[in-house]
């Protein structure tokens, strides 16, 4: 074989090569816009970006502008509150032309009839006291391990409903986990992103933890209630401390996957 074939050969490989690396890795850049308000383009502070693909958050400044590391083809999510969230996908031309705006659309709530009944309230202490539902959520912890488990309440059979916190079958989860294993390593990387645990922290909605986990309500609740968290607590919580239980309720899973 003569040496320019050796070189072609060369060139072909290396040609491969590179493609492969390019198709597993895609390559970063900086992305910059500007967040405005649909109705009047007054420029938005204070807007949580979070680039879903990469899971990584930012905020806009006191000029709407935003910075953040993006690929081709990654998807960002807008949230502000009062606002519509928006879910904006990465093109070439949004790299190549500067000044990309991002125009977010304020909610509009219709109230027709609002009817405030939360207690019927005598005016007496200590009746009015016993007629105050009380939230029955509770964390317990366990000496030697580092983590506690939310039980429901302060009964005998809370401490059972701890124990079965822990000692859950390990199939139902590994139902529920397995399902997308790939978005479940997501979970570490949420939860050291500052800009992402404080945006998670003004949600009670479980719209931006679905997009992030890339799952639906349901499942979610069904990890949480396999781990014996109580309705409550599902119910009320944050955004960040539903992905605390489940992040905890994961490491847990993956002890006992691994004793299995």
């Amino acid at each position: 074989m003569s040496i320019h074939r050796y070189l072609l050969l060369f060139c072909l490989l290396s040609g491969i090569s590179t493609f492969s690396q390019d198709l597993e890795e895609p390559q970063l850049k900086e992305f910059n816009a500007i967040v405005v308000n649909a109705q009047d383009e007054s420029v938005m502070e204070s807007v949580h970006i979070v680039n879903l693909n990469q899971v990584i958050g930012t905020i806009t400044n006191e000029k709407g502008e935003f910075s953040i590391d993006a690929a081709v083809n990654d998807t960002l999510y807008f949230s502000f509150l009062g606002f519509k969230s928006q879910k904006i996908r990465i093109t070439n031309d949004m790299f190549k032309f500067k000044g990309t705006k991002i125009s977010l659309t304020e909610l509009a709530y219709a109230l027709e009839e609002v009817i405030v009944k939360p207690y019927q309230l005598t005016g007496y202490l200590e009746i009015d006291v016993k007629n105050i539902p009380i939230n029955n959520g509770f964390q317990y912890s366990i000496s030697g391990l580092n983590v506690s488990y939310e039980a429901g309440n302060k009964s005998p059979s809370a401490v059972t409903k701890v124990l079965g916190a822990i000692l859950n079958p390990a199939d139902q989860l590994r139902n529920l986990f397995g399902r997308k294993p790939n978005n479940m390593r997501k979970l570490r990387k949420v939860k050291a992103d500052d800009h992402i645990r404080d945006l998670l922290a003004t949600k009670f909605d479980r719209e931006a933890l679905t997009e992030l986990l890339n799952m639906d309500k349901l499942d979610i609740e069904d990890i949480l209630n396999n781990c014996n968290y109580s309705k409550s607590f599902i119910r009320t919580a944050n955004d960040l401390q539903i992905l605390d239980a489940i992040s905890s309720c994961y490491e847990d899973f993956k002890v006992l996957n691994r004793k299995k």
